[in-house]
């Protein structure tokens, strides 16, 4: 899915006709794929990966259970069902992509259940949470990417959003001695704005109240950052950087062994565990992540060069990056050859009337996604908080950010592409 200008992203956002009618397919959560339709009419309803998951869906719209759970059907899964191909499964595939993943977070194979996406991962971390705390409501620390707070506020019994990292620790405290909760939830760091809250100061008082701490480290990835000290849960995507390519869904839970909630949740964990990640998906999963740490490294290389240039742009107000934004917090859990990730948001100076153009001039991929091989740019409040803009810059996330994932083309080719997007600005 290519949206190459400002405006094709608001037309997408507000559903007009001129931009829908090009709209092939797209991210596979928010647009059901053409083979997946197909396979409804086929079936006759609504396909989901599992009879346990449409149990589950009754009572919610099919799309938006989709797209907040992830719990979908892979278009490979689709494809096979419509030509008839039969698929065996392979256990082997699963027990070397789960022993890959076991090895980034130093953890045993058994600690690791694969999903089907990112958000089915953070679905099955709160299902097993509220199973441990029933009716209990969650909070989420820091500004979070928009579907997990969706998950927490629809499935599950309420969240509270502390989006204030500066104040996190205060304004816990005060949550935690008024109302009991279930989790907490924290993208370590968060999407867009890619600050982190402070768990050397967070985990103690979530433990002091018997609160486990649910991290999602898809941004930074295990390459860079060790949460072992602090998650009971890691619910991580693998459709970003370890697959890299774009074309392929999965996640995966882990189960962190060091955590006191460990013992407790882990069984919870395998009882409620599907093996709902397609075996095609899971084999270009397998593969991909054999190179994985090393791609990461030179996206961190990347990300750190084209972050630093783009702080001193004549053009740019402001930048964020982990390496800045609130960088005790995360280098407390950066590991000692750790870096600060390829994910870097931007907003140019005069905003409101330079972002559009400085988007439709920057010559790289754009689209709903990062982690990618390819550079790829978003207006991403536009596309994640449309129909809640005033609210997000309430929590200080302007409409008119731009979010740019560095891929690993030569990094001064990036570099100029970049220049020139900004420098008719300047």
């Amino acid at each position: 899915m290519s949206l190459p200008r400002w405006q094709d992203v608001v037309g997408y956002e507000e559903k007009h006709p001129a931009v829908m009618a090009h709209i092939a397919t797209g991210y596979p959560r928010f647009v059901i794929h053409p083979l997946i339709r197909e396979m409804a009419k086929r079936l006759g309803r609504f396909p989901w990966p599992s009879e346990r998951v449409a149990q589950r869906a009754t009572g919610f719209a099919p799309e938006m259970f989709w797209q907040h759970t992830g719990l979908i059907v892979s278009s490979r899964q689709a494809e096979a069902f419509l030509v008839g191909r039969k698929v065996a499964d392979d256990p082997a595939v699963r027990r070397s992509l789960r022993r890959q993943l076991a090895d980034f977070y130093d953890c045993d194979a058994t600690d690791v259940f694969l999903q089907p996406s990112g958000m089915a991962a953070q679905f099955a971390a709160l299902q097993a949470v509220l199973a441990r705390a029933p009716g209990r409501p969650t909070v989420q620390l820091g500004f979070p990417y928009v579907d997990t707070l969706k998950l927490q506020q629809k499935l599950g019994h309420g969240a509270t959003l502390l989006h204030d990292l500066a104040t996190m620790a205060q304004d816990l405290r005060v949550l935690l001695q008024r109302q009991p909760l279930a989790a907490a939830f924290s993208e370590i760091p968060g999407n867009p704005l890619l600050g982190a809250a402070d768990l050397r100061q967070v985990t103690p008082l979530l433990r002091e109240h018997g609160v486990p701490l649910v991290a999602d480290d898809v941004v930074a990835t295990p390459v860079n950052v060790d949460l072992r000290d602090h998650a009971a849960l890691i619910a991580t995507s693998l459709t970003k950087f370890v697959a890299g390519t774009g074309d392929v869904m999965g996640g995966a839970l882990i189960c962190n062994p060091r955590s006191p909630f460990y013992a407790e949740l882990k069984p919870i964990v395998a009882a409620q565990h599907e093996e709902l990640l397609w075996i095609e998906d899971a084999a270009i999963l397998d593969r991909q992540a054999r190179d994985f740490p090393d791609r990461m490294r030179r996206h961190n290389a990347t990300g750190l060069l084209l972050a630093e240039r783009l702080r001193t742009h004549p053009a740019v107000a402001k930048v964020w990056y982990p390496k800045w934004e609130f960088a005790e917090a995360y280098d407390a859990v950066r590991r000692p050859d750790g870096g600060w990730g390829a994910l870097i948001t931007v907003l140019p100076k005069n905003a409101e009337t330079t972002s559009p153009q400085i988007y439709d001039r920057l010559d790289v991929c754009k689209g709903p996604s990062l982690g990618t091989v390819f550079t790829l740019a978003c207006p991403f409040t536009l596309l994640a908080h449309y129909t809640e803009l005033d609210w997000a810059e309430s929590c200080g996330v302007s409409r008119y950010l731009i979010r740019i994932s560095a891929g690993l083309e030569e990094p001064e080719a990036i570099w100029k592409k970049l220049d020139h997007a900004l420098r008719s600005e300047t």
